[in-house]
């Protein structure tokens, strides 16, 4: 029920226009205050004459004449309804079904049932910002995508050893955006599949199987990969570093010594990689391969120093060893000013990984080596994999790459990326807890200290900003050896005013955390 004024055809509303005031519950009926929204098809129907509340059984014909005015007040269909089993149904089946050691984000978990470009929507219709999952690179169900999956599972779907366009057509379309030299491609379903196959190309290639590889990396999830990755094998149930990995300092230029001049950073973190060549050298050893993520995330949201990478490459080559980029993460453009991490470092690998983005969420991943590696791997053993490289895959690919360079994403996380790095040193001068603040497009890291003298890490203040943000509606995720960094690595159509919104959460949550 409305007191005041009503409103009459061809009134015309502000936002924030006032257009009436709640009655009680008993000037209402006995129902509960609410606004009552109504639509209607025909222009000479009289307020009165509308039917208020009718029974569902009638809600088809009634549909006819009053359109669902959900759609123009922008409510979700899930908040009327909830499909599915709820929360904890799905926790205790999960509990009852699946592997204990899969975890779940969230004390109090989310039940997420659409994606929709930069959004998430959970089962009550509650929209959420994702500045977290980095596979949907183009914005969760992008159109585009889907329609070039359906359509070609719709055709033929099979494996490589028969003959289609797709595969030739998307291994051009991939290596055309790599460094000349890196030209042949090969293909998988996940990120640690292609990791694996890498390897096997170094260790055929150069006859040996010892690695390099940096503190607190992650490289997947099979045996030989763990064994590679010190972020699984230094934690809890890791067996430590086998006999064949050498590890080298991650370079780290927030926490670097106070008396490394900034323009020597590469080459003094470099040194780590020299010593662990000088160590396998006094054990008769030589590298098979340097492996590293062209930009270390879970060690942190780690941006290598300027020539770092650059000095490692020249030490493993003269080693006879060759110099592998993890691109998993944070390759397609995430960096914005290349299509490829590395790139930023002025150095061409010997071969790239890539996964995650790849396929906008689709499962597959590609490796890219030169020829002359390619070949040597040709020794007889044939590599086949049921699934990769199939034709529903690469017209998945094509599409990703498509949308790239259509819509000018590079650019647009180049821009947004630096607009966000502006708002996050803001944030910075109003927070001493903000320690350091860094990021390439649109893979952006904020550490948090407890001090910024002793940069000891703010693990508890991390998990309270991260906290905090969600229930603002906005997800990030908190990374790095203490924990204590808030990761964002949101899709590229992410735009200023989705930045707007995830600066005025975190500021707002920083606000509430400190209090």
């Amino acid at each position: 029920a409305h007191q005041g004024a009503r409103l009459k055809p061809g009134d015309l509303l502000e936002a924030g226009a006032l257009v009436g005031h709640m009655g009680a519950d008993t000037e209402n009926g006995g129902w509960l205050p609410h606004v009552h929204f109504q639509m209607s098809t025909d222009t000479q129907l009289q307020a009165s004459e509308f039917i208020g509340v009718g029974e569902r059984a009638y809600l088809e014909v009634w549909a006819d004449l009053f359109p669902d005015a959900s759609t123009l007040a922008g409510i979700p269909a899930e908040t009327y309804s909830q499909e599915g089993r709820s929360k904890a149904e799905i926790v205790a089946k999960r509990k009852q079904l699946l592997l204990p050691n899969l975890s779940i984000s969230y004390s109090d978990p989310i039940k997420f049932v659409r994606g929709d470009g930069v959004w998430l929507i959970d089962n009550f219709g509650r929209a959420y910002l994702d500045c977290f999952n980095n596979v949907c690179h183009l914005g969760h169900s992008h159109p585009d995508v889907v329609q070039a999956l359906a359509r070609q599972a719709s055709r033929l779907n099979t494996n490589t050893r028969y003959l289609h366009d797709n595969i030739v057509e998307y291994a051009e379309r991939l290596t055309a955006t790599l460094p000349e030299g890196l030209a042949v491609a090969s293909f998988g379903c996940s990120g640690s599949e292609a990791n694996s196959l890498m390897l096997r190309m170094a260790r055929n290639h150069t006859g040996r199987s010892d690695a390099i590889v940096l503190d607190w990396a992650y490289h997947g999830t099979t045996q030989e990969l763990i064994d590679l990755s010190p972020y699984k094998y230094k934690r809890k149930a890791g067996k430590g570093r086998a006999e064949h990995v050498f590890e080298a300092a991650v370079p780290d230029a927030y926490r670097a010594a106070d008396h490394w001049p900034v323009e020597e950073l590469g080459k003094r973190f470099a040194q780590s990689v020299a010593e662990q060549i000088d160590s396998m050298r006094k054990q008769g050893r030589a590298p098979a391969f340097f492996l590293a993520e062209s930009i270390p995330s879970v060690a942190g949201q780690l941006f290598f120093p300027e020539n770092y990478l650059q000095e490692v490459y020249a030490m493993v080559r003269a080693e006879g060893g060759l110099c592998l980029a993890d691109e998993v993460q944070v390759g397609f453009g995430r960096v914005g000013s290349h299509w490829w991490a590395f790139e930023t470092q002025g150095v061409v690998p010997d071969a790239v990984s890539m996964g995650k983005p790849i396929g906008n969420g689709h499962p597959m991943s590609a490796v890219v080596t030169t020829r002359e590696i390619a070949d040597s791997f040709n020794n007889g053993m044939e590599y086949f994999n049921t699934f990769a490289g199939n034709p529903v895959s690469c017209a998945v690919g094509l599409s990703v790459l498509d949308v790239i360079e259509r819509d000018n994403l590079k650019l647009n996380a180049l821009t947004v990326g630096n607009y966000l790095l502006d708002g996050f040193r803001t944030l910075q001068q109003r927070y001493d807890a903000i320690g350091d603040v860094r990021g390439l497009g649109l893979f952006l890291g904020i550490e948090l200290v407890t001090d910024r003298k002793s940069k000891a890490p703010a693990t508890q203040l991390a998990r309270k900003v991260a906290d905090g943000a969600r229930e603002r509606g906005i997800l990030i995720g908190t990374e790095g050896p203490y924990d204590n960094v808030l990761k964002m690595r949101p899709s590229m159509i992410f735009s200023q005013k989705n930045a707007d919104f995830l600066l005025e959460v975190l500021d707002e949550s920083f606000k509430a955390a400190l209090r």
